[in-house]
């Protein structure tokens, strides 16, 4: 993939002049005394004065807004730099605790004294991110559902009602608008090289944050309001996001040369990916990742618009039009309806992995929740910050000159360039219903272990000796799994075996493990995976309540503490779950083989589709009156056995007539 030589700037000619110049234009002087007090207020009426507005219908000009307030924003730039640490924390640091980040700002506060162009953008990202956070938590002091995008908050009137239109007009000068400075969005999609963006503009919104959380004290002091931050996305389950091996610092090392020579990066962003490793190694592992997820998209898009042979879409978008972004770019069609090339230059795994850490809805969305300020950057997990840059490193190794092929073979680099290529999705739908199957599974397999009275007392129970009933359902449980025997691995059963020897974790693992692409599924395969993670949960929340209610009423037996119907009903329990094991065993072997040929959903015809997924819900409505009769509340044992059999008998009928998607496959 070769590099256009001729792109020096991502910024497209009217983004960078808005950005680069015209905040330069006007040479005038301000003093800083018309715009701040001595204590640290801020005269907003010497900032909101220089706001234009277009005639044509009174909504903000920003062209000339940005060139009239780029004198101000000198003032301020310059003000703070002639102030030292503490006499900014004495007149300013109050005026953050709104942002529930004081420190944060404090930290860009240091970085404005030095002016190093990567740390400025990476202060400036992380101030944007907290400032929109906050801003949320302040549009819900009056309204309900918070905006997603920074624009539709910043242009609310929930927010013009706290802080005023004019303070959110010029607020929408800096961010939040693409007609705009728009540096928020610039800097996150990866357009902007260090040296692009003007450390003014970070000062500026340093005083306008510092300014905000002045004018909410005055309306917090008129309406009595009490200003609530919302709690922190929190990542958990860690462990399910490792893909590849612990980065030392040799490996780091490595990094840093490859850098230097790979395609995939702009030579402008070099400093950015220098700059994420180095944080990497200082642990500062938010940091780290802040700036390298923008520089991936920059990598990612200039693979992107080679494939698809549209250089134009490198640079940013004018207003009118919609930026290249990860969103796009990870999409299966074009906006012409073309298909989308990257995904088989990048390959599945790693498409997968983009999806799995970008998008999926129970992955970690990394991205959109640190972008929106949704993350406690002073404990992001370091595991996190190494999945990231361990699949950066692979992407540069991947898209570099013939001449670094020595890199890929590097003794250090090769095991991650495996991981890679090995990459299966842990988040996608199919994924998360497989680890249901699994761990709902675990929790049936713990029955036999759970203490209880002897079969004596059980059998000694009316009713239950020789129950031809349960006997019945045996059968028909043998005959469901004579018909799908042909789909499990060869010689793992006999006909004669009982199903809780067949259905077994290892038998369930050795099914999960089978690969089935997750990339791109369509709408019924979508729906039909709705039901049978559902259906699922129900039969996990069956095994809970069994365990529970065996070892409660153990407790309570041999205490001698339960009246004669309850012990009546204690022992019916413990016959009744000698059929509820295999069936429930059988509904997750059965629901493992659809999810593995889930694709052939789409070879249905619509009718035998909406048949399908009708069955289906029959099943997850079996499953659903299960956990009710289950419950302590109920203990329905009787209703139970009956309500298994008439479901045992429909799930056999539909087998027989071929229509489940494991017998569409032959």
């Amino acid at each position: 993939m070769a590099l256009p030589g001729s792109v020096s700037t991502c910024l497209s000619p009217p983004v960078h002049y808005m950005i680069c110049k015209l905040g330069f234009e006007k040479k005038d002087i301000y003093d800083i005394n018309n715009i701040v007090s001595e204590n640290g207020e801020v005269c907003w009426q010497a900032v909101t004065e220089h706001l234009h507005y277009l005639e044509s219908d009174q909504s903000v000009d920003y062209i000339k807004s940005v060139q009239s307030l780029g004198p101000v924003c000198e003032s301020v730039n310059l003000h703070f730099k002639s102030l030292t640490k503490d006499q900014f924390v004495v007149q300013y640091a109050v005026w953050f605790h709104w942002t529930n980040y004081t420190e944060l700002f404090l930290e860009v506060f240091d970085v404005l004294q030095y002016a190093q162009a990567t740390e400025v953008v990476l202060g400036l990202m992380k101030l944007t991110s907290c400032l929109e956070r906050a801003l949320g938590d302040v549009y819900l002091l009056i309204g309900k559902d918070c905006p997603f995008l920074l624009r539709d908050l910043l242009a609310s009137e929930q927010l013009a009602v706290v802080f005023g239109q004019d303070v959110m007009d010029v607020l929408r000068v800096f961010i939040g608008s693409p007609y705009g400075l728009n540096l928020r969005n610039v800097l996150w999609h990866g357009f902007t090289s260090p040296q692009e963006i003007p450390a003014k503009y970070c000062a500026m919104l340093l005083f306008l944050t510092a300014g905000l959380g002045q004018l909410l004290q005055t309306y917090l002091l008129k309406t009595k309001y009490i200003l609530v931050h919302r709690p922190y996305v929190t990542f958990i389950s860690l462990e399910e996001l490792v893909a590849f091996p612990d980065l030392n610092h040799e490996t780091l090392c490595v990094a840093e040369e490859l850098v230097q020579v790979s395609n995939f990066i702009f030579k402008s962003m070099v400093p950015f990916w220098m700059a994420a490793l180095t944080a990497f190694k200082q642990s500062r592992y938010a940091d780290c990742v802040i700036l390298l997820l923008p520089q991936l998209e920059a990598g990612l898009r200039l693979l992107f618009t080679t494939t698809n042979k549209c250089p134009n879409r490198l640079l940013t978008a004018e207003p009118s039009a919609l930026y290249t972004t990860f969103d796009e770019m990870l999409k299966k069609h074009l906006d012409n309806e073309e298909i989308n090339q990257l995904p088989s230059v990048l390959e599945e795994p790693a498409m997968e992995f983009l999806w799995d850490f970008l998008n999926h809805q129970e992955g970690p969305r990394i991205r959109d929740h640190l972008s929106h300020g949704e993350i406690n950057l002073k404990t992001f997990p370091r595991e996190l910050a190494n999945q990231i840059v361990a699949f950066a490193i692979t992407l540069l190794c991947r898209f570099s000159d013939e001449d670094t092929v020595a890199f890929k073979e590097h003794v250090i680099i090769k095991p991650l360039m495996t991981c890679a290529s090995c990459y299966r999705s842990q988040f996608h739908p199919i994924s998360r219903l497989k680890k249901q199957v699994l761990e709902c599974m675990k929790s049936i397999h713990l029955w036999p272990e759970l203490p209880t009275v002897s079969e004596e007392h059980v059998q000694s129970v009316k009713g239950l000796e020789g129950n031809t009933e349960t006997s019945s359902l045996f059968l028909k449980m043998a005959e469901i799994l004579s018909q799908v025997q042909q789909y499990l691995p060869q010689n793992c059963c006999s006909p004669d075996d009982p199903i809780n020897t067949i259905v077994t974790e290892r038998l369930l693992v050795k099914l999960c493990d089978k690969h089935v692409c997750t990339l791109y599924s369509p709408r019924p395969v979508l729906e039909v995976l709705v039901v049978l993670r559902k259906i699922c949960t129900q039969c996990h929340q069956v095994s809970e309540q069994v365990i529970a209610s065996i070892e409660l009423r153990y407790k309570q037996w041999m205490k001698k503490t339960l009246r004669s119907r309850q012990r009546h009903n204690y022992l019916r329990m413990l016959n009744s779950i000698k059929f509820l094991s295999p069936v429930l065993r059988l509904i997750l072997l059965l629901i493992t083989l659809e999810v593995i040929n889930v694709h052939l959903v789409c070879k249905k015809t619509p009718s035998d589709y909406q048949q399908y997924l009708k069955f289906l819900k029959s099943v997850l409505q079996y499953t659903e009156n299960l956990v009710t009769y289950t419950s302590p509340e109920k203990n329905k044992w009787d209703e139970t056995e009956e309500l298994t059999n008439k479901a045992l008998i429909k799930i056999r009928n539909f087998s027989d007539r071929k229509l489940t998607l494991i017998q569409s496959a032959t």
